[in-house]
């Protein structure tokens, strides 16, 4: 049996933190990780939590000029239409805002999720079949933890066409396209959300009142 963990108070504090300086990143430094570094977060990524230990998530690292291209073309057609969604004041904001990384990130990974995989049997998804993409989400929420623990931002793009990213990078049908992650060193850091920072949005604090039944 394994030893049961005993985690400090300096350790509670430091995780915290963690959680307090996990940014959204939206401007990189251009020079790449230290061979071996992605490898490592993926690695440990893999250790989030899955329905019936199935794993559904599928990591594809970007490396080629070409499929690069053409995400950043998807992204720059998408964001075109989100911003004529916006007039007045809101417009300004957005046009302001760098809503990607894509050409500073040095390293560009896309998360898909297998939505019915082999692995795990089924277990648990009988009546809720999406907890494959729940747990596929839980592993990117790993991974930028890991991530920021050794200084490493990432920033998830998400305005994007899911099909047209499926089909730039050759991904089988079955799997479903979760995010584009932008990942490299920031090049500024902050606790406070960019959004926040530039006034698009703020925090509710009402969102931290619990509902008791």
């Amino acid at each position: 049996m394994s030893q049961d963990p005993q985690f400090s108070e300096a350790f509670q504090q430091d995780l915290e933190r963690l959680f307090t300086w996990r940014r959204d990143v939206r401007h990189f430094r251009t020079h790449p990780l230290p061979p071996g570094v992605l490898d490592d977060l993926l690695q440990l990524t893999c250790l989030a939590p899955s329905v019936g230990l199935s794993e559904p998530w599928r990591f594809v690292l970007v490396e080629d000029s070409a499929r690069r291209s053409a995400v950043r073309t998807s992204f720059e057609n998408c964001n075109a239409q989100a911003l004529a969604g916006y007039d007045g004041d809101r417009a300004a904001k957005y046009a302001g805002l760098k809503l990607a990384g894509l050409n500073d990130a040095p390293h560009h990974v896309a998360v898909f999720c297998d939505t019915d995989p082999d692995q795990g049997s089924g277990l648990g998804r009988s009546t809720m079949p999406e907890t494959t993409i729940w747990s596929a989400v839980m592993a990117i929420h790993t991974f930028w933890l890991a991530a920021t623990a050794r200084g490493v931002g990432v920033g998830w793009v998400s305005i994007m066409e899911p099909a047209a990213i499926s089909q730039a990078l050759d991904i089988p049908g079955h799997w479903q396209f979760l995010a584009y992650l932008c990942i490299g060193y920031p090049a500024q850091v902050s606790d406070t959300p960019e959004l926040e920072r530039v006034g698009w949005e703020h925090r509710n604090p009402e969102r931290r009142d619990w509902i008791r039944r």
